[in-house]
C-alpha cells in the first residue's frame, strides 16, 4: 500500500542538517540550533509511530506501506529505485530508533553546550539519523548501502568532531577504514544476490512496475543447502551469507572487525550512546534479521554466524572487566551484547536478536548518555579510578544508572532480563546444533555472568566508596534537567522495556508482543521443529530462567564483595591491554602494509618507475633541446653549410634508391 508519508522519516532529518548547516552556522544561536535539530527528531518519531499505529499501520497488518519516490537505476534488468518500505521489522526499528534518537538529542543540546562548531555537531547528528532511518527503510539492497554508506561517513565526521585532536582523528580514520573492510563483502553479496536472483528488492511494488519476484523471494523457494565448509564457496546462499555476514561484522563490531568501537569512544558521548545503542552498531543486525530467508537456507553460514556471536561476547567481556575509562568499559560491553545479537541470529532466534536490540538500545543508551552525566558532573574526567562517592552529589544520574545496571545484568524484572534469558534459552533448544547448542548456552551464561561484574565495578568505582577526587579543585555537581530528563525517561523504558516480551513459561499466558509482531515477517529453519511449549519444556525454560537470575545475582554480588573493599584492585594486564590485539594488527598487517606502500608502490613504483620514466622523457626532450640550439648560431655559413649537406644527402638518397622516370 502507497504512503507518501513515509519519506518525511527520513527527510525531516535531512533537512534539520540542511537548516542547521546554512543557517545556523551564521546565526550562531544554540537555542535555534538545538530546536531544530531535536524538532526535525521528533517529525519523524511522530509519523513513525502514526504509521506504525494507525487503523492501517505497518505493525497492524501484514502488507508493508511503501513509497516510490523515483526511479533511481534501470539499466537492463537492474533494477533499483529511490523507495521505502515499512513493515513490522523496519516499523519497529523505525520506532526507537527515532524515539531513543530524539532523547540523544535533546541530552546532547546540554551536554554540547558552549562547544565550538555547535552548529556543526548538530546537523552531523541529523545527517546520521537520515543515514540510518535511510538504511531501515529502503526497500531493496542498493537503497539500504546508500544509507550504510552514509553511517560510515556521519560516524566518521562525529567520532572525530574533535579535530584538534589526534586522538580522535586516528579514532575516525580507524572506524572508517575498518567498515569499509566490511563493506567490501556486502557489496559483493549484493552482487552475488543479483547475479542469481535478478533482483535487488526486499518487496514487490507492482505500481512501480517490479517483478513479483524479489530478491528474498527466491531464496525462500530454494532448498536448505547442505551444511559443508565447501558451500561457503559454492556461490549459492550460503556464499551470499557469509558476504553479508562480513559486511555485518564490520558495522556492528563483530571478531576480527571490533577493534573500531573501542576508539569511537574518542567522540562527544552522546555520538556515543547514538552509534552504539540503537542506531549504527545494529544495523548489522538488522540487515541479517532482514535476510534470514538467505540464512536460514545457508546452514553453514548461520553457524559461523553463531560462533563469531558467543566467541565475540565472551572476548568482549573479558577485556570490559579491565577497563578503567568509564566510557571503554561500556563500549566493551556493546560489543558483548551485539554478540549476543549475533550468537541469536546464528541459532535461528531472529526474534530474540531484535528483542534484546530494543531493550539494549534502552539501557545502554541510559548508560552511555548517564557516564555523559557523570563526566560532565566531574569536569571531563572519564576515569573511574578518579572518581567515588558520586552517589551524593549526582543522585538522579546514580538512580537512573542503577535502572540501566540491573537491566543490563539480567534482573527480573528489568528489561535486560527477558531478551537475554530468551537468548539463552533459544541457544539450548536450538535445533540442529546437537550437543554444540548446550556449549554456546555455557558461553553465553559465562558472558553473562561477567557482564554482571563488570557493570557492578563500574557503579562502585563510580558511585560508592571513598571519594577520589580533589573537591576543593573540582567539586562535582548534577547535570541540568535538559539531560537528567532523557536519563529519567530512559531508566522508565529500561525497567518496563521487557515487557514486550514476556515469553509463554514466565507469563503461563501469550503476551509475547515484540513476537506476534515480527513472527509473520521473520524466517524460521525449515528443518526447526515445533516445539511444545505447554509440555515439559515450559519447565526446563523457567527452570533456565532461574539459572540466568542465580548468574545475574551471584555476578552482582561477586564484583559488590570484590570492588567495594578494594576498588582500584589490579586486572590482569594482558585484560587491561586487550589482549594487544591492536599491536598484533600493528605488527602483523598495518606495518607491513605501510612499509610496502612506502618502500614498494611509493618508492620504487610512483617515485622510481612513473616519476622517473616521465622525469627521463622530459630530461631527453631537454637535451634534445640543448643540442638542436647549435644548430641556430646567427652564421649565414653555417646555415648555407647545412642547406648544401641536406641537398648532397637527398641526391645520394636519390642515386642509391634511382632517379625516377
Amino acid at each position: 500500500m502507497e504512503n507518501n508519508l513515509l519519506s518525511i522519516i527520513i527527510f525531516a532529518p535531512l533537512a534539520g542538517a540542511a537548516i542547521n548547516w546554512l543557517v545556523g552556522r551564521r546565526v550562531r544561536d544554540e537555542r535555534f540550533i538545538g530546536t531544530i535539530a531535536c524538532g526535525s527528531i521528533a517529525i519523524s518519531a511522530i509519523v513513525a509511530f502514526y504509521l506504525a499505529f494507525n487503523s492501517h499501520g505497518a505493525l497492524r497488518t501484514e502488507e508493508p506501506l511503501l513509497d516510490h519516490i523515483w526511479t533511481w537505476l534501470r539499466v537492463g534488468r537492474f533494477h533499483a529505485d529511490f523507495a521505502l518500505a515499512m513493515d513490522r521489522l523496519s516499523g519497529t526499528y523505525a520506532l526507537f530508533v527515532t524515539f531513543v534518537g530524539f532523547l540523544i538529542h535533546v541530552f546532547a543540546v546540554g551536554y554540547m553546550r558552549g562547544e565550538a562548531g555547535f552548529y556543526r555537531f548538530f546537523a552531523y547528528l541529523n545527517l546520521f539519523m537520515f543515514a540510518m532511518l535511510t538504511l531501515v527503510l529502503a526497500d531493496n539492497f542498493v537503497l539500504m548501502f546508500v544509507g550504510w554508506e552514509g553511517v560510515g561517513l556521519c560516524s566518521y565526521l562525529l567520532i572525530g568532531y574533535y579535530f584538534d585532536r589526534k586522538e580522535a582523528g586516528d579514532a575516525a580514520k580507524k572506524a572508517f577504514i575498518t567498515n569499509r573492510i566490511g563493506d567490501w563483502g556486502f557489496v559483493l553479496g549484493i552482487m552475488l544476490t543479483f547475479f542469481l536472483t535478478g533482483s535487488v528488492s526486499f518487496f514487490a511494488n507492482p505500481a512501480a512496475g517490479e517483478v513479483a519476484q524479489t530478491a528474498l523471494s527466491y531464496f525462500k523457494s530454494q532448498p536448505v543447502e547442505a551444511f559443508t565448509w565447501g558451500a561457503i564457496f559454492a556461490g549459492g546462499a550460503t556464499s551470499v551469507a557469509m558476504l553479508l555476514f562480513i559486511g555485518a561484522a564490520g558495522k556492528s563490531a563483530q571478531i576480527p572487525l571490533y577493534v573500531w568501537l573501542p576508539d569511537a569512544m574518542a567522540g562527544p558521548t552522546p555520538v556515543s550512546a547514538l552509534i552504539h545503542a540503537a542506531t549504527m552498531v545494529t544495523a548489522g543486525v538488522y540487515m541479517i534479521v532482514r535476510c534470514s530467508e538467505i540464512f536460514v537456507h545457508a546452514p553453514t553460514a548461520m553457524f559461523i554466524v553463531a560462533i563469531i556471536g558467543a566467541a565475540t561476547a565472551l572476548f568482549a567481556a573479558t577485556i570490559g572487566i579491565a577497563q578503567n575509562d568509564i566510557k571503554k568499559v561500556l563500549a566493551y560491553s556493546t560489543i558483548s551484547q551485539l554478540g549476543y545479537m549475533f550468537l541469536a541470529c546464528g541459532v535461528g532466534a531472529f526474534i530474540a536478536a531484535i528483542f534484546h536490540v530494543i531493550t539494549h538500545a534502552f539501557f545502554k543508551a541510559l548508560l552511555f548518555l548517564g557516564s555523559g552525566s557523570v563526566i560532565h558532573g566531574m569536569h571531563h574526567e572519564q576515569d573511574m579510578r578518579r572518581m567515588g562517592g558520586l552517589r551524593k552529589y549526582m543522585p538522579i544520574t546514580f538512580a537512573t544508572m542503577v535502572t540501566g545496571w540491573l537491566a543490563i545484568s539480567g534482573v527480573p524484572i528489568f528489561a535486560g532480563f527477558f531478551s537475554k534469558d530468551e537468548i539463552l534459552w533459544k541457544t539450548w533448544s536450538a535445533a540442529g546444533l546437537g550437543s554444540f547448542s548446550k556449549v554456546l548456552w555455557v558461553i553465553g551464561a559465562i558472558t553473562a555472568l561477567l557482564t554482571a561484574i563488570y557493570m557492578t565495578r563500574l557503579m562502585v568505582m563510580t558511585f560508592w566508596g571513598e571519594e577520589r577526587f580533589d573537591t576543593a579543585h573540582s567539586k562535582p555537581h548534577e547535570s541540568p534537567w535538559i539531560m537528567t530528563a532523557p536519563l529519567v525517561v530512559l531508566a522508565v523504558l529500561s525497567t518496563v522495556g521487557g515487557f514486550i516480551g514476556v515469553p509463554y513459561a514466565l507469563a503461563n499466558r501469550d503476551v509475547n508482543v515484540i513476537e506476534h509482531t515480527l513472527e509473520p515477517v521473520v524466517a524460521k529453519i525449515p528443518t526447526a521443529e515445533a516445539t511444545d511449549e505447554h509440555g515439559s519444556e515450559v519447565s526446563e525454560e523457567r527452570l533456565l530462567a532461574g539459572v540466568s537470575v542465580a548468574i545475574a545475582l551471584l555476578g552482582i554480588g561477586a564484583g559488590w564483595v570484590l570492588f567495594q573493599r578494594r576498588p582500584l584492585l589490579q586486572m590482569p594486564r594482558v585484560l587491561e591491554n586487550k589482549y594487544y590485539v591492536d599491536e598484533i594488527y600493528d605488527t602483523t598487517l598495518i606495518h607491513p602494509i605501510e612499509t610496502v606502500s612506502r618502500e614498494g608502490f611509493w618508492k620504487i613504483i610512483d617515485v622510481g618507475v612513473i616519476d622517473g620514466g616521465l622525469h627521463a622523457i622530459g630530461d631527453a626532450v631537454t637535451e634534445l633541446g640543448r643540442l638542436a640550439r647549435h644548430l641556430q648560431a646567427g652564421f649565414v655559413r653555417g646555415y648555407a653549410a647545412i642547406i648544401l649537406l641536406g641537398a648532397l644527402i637527398l641526391i645520394g638518397l636519390f642515386a642509391y634508391l634511382g632517379f625516377p622516370h
